[in-house]
């Protein structure tokens, strides 16, 4: 991870509400932001946070997400997620989330991601596949 990625950096995303973003189990005329979608929006500008300040053989994985979806937000209408570091200890990057539509705050949350290594990530995955072919 390069040392370009410190406290208080952040990045803004502004997502369109589209249709596979919203909840449609109350029928068309009650179609809002779904939780799950604002999380993964989350969870992604983090990533995408840290990526601009990854090395090549670098990703990330998320291990906490604490949310509190507080308003709803109309299909259409588009939100803006603000992500902003709040800690790096070695490879974990914590972060607070905001999430804003064009009215008012619709969410917040904390955010823990590790930085890794892809080769030894996919080093370990080999091997639990491995394991799991021998139950």
């Amino acid at each position: 991870m390069k040392t370009s990625l410190t406290l208080g950096t952040s990045l803004k995303r502004r997502i369109e509400i589209d249709r596979n973003r919203t909840i449609d189990f109350m029928g068309d005329e009650l179609r809002v932001y779904s939780t799950p979608s604002m999380v993964s929006d989350m969870e992604y500008t983090c990533r995408d946070l840290i990526m601009d300040h990854a090395e090549e053989d670098e990703d990330s994985v998320g291990t906490h997400v604490s949310v509190d979806h507080l308003a709803p937000t109309l299909l259409g209408m588009w939100v803006d997620v603000t992500a902003t570091v709040t800690a790096v200890e070695g490879s974990k990057i914590s972060f607070d989330v905001e999430v804003r539509d064009t009215i008012e705050q619709i969410g917040h949350g904390q955010h823990i991601r590790f930085m890794i290594n892809k080769e030894k990530q996919a080093g370990r995955l080999r091997k639990k596949a491995a394991r799991a072919i021998d139950l």
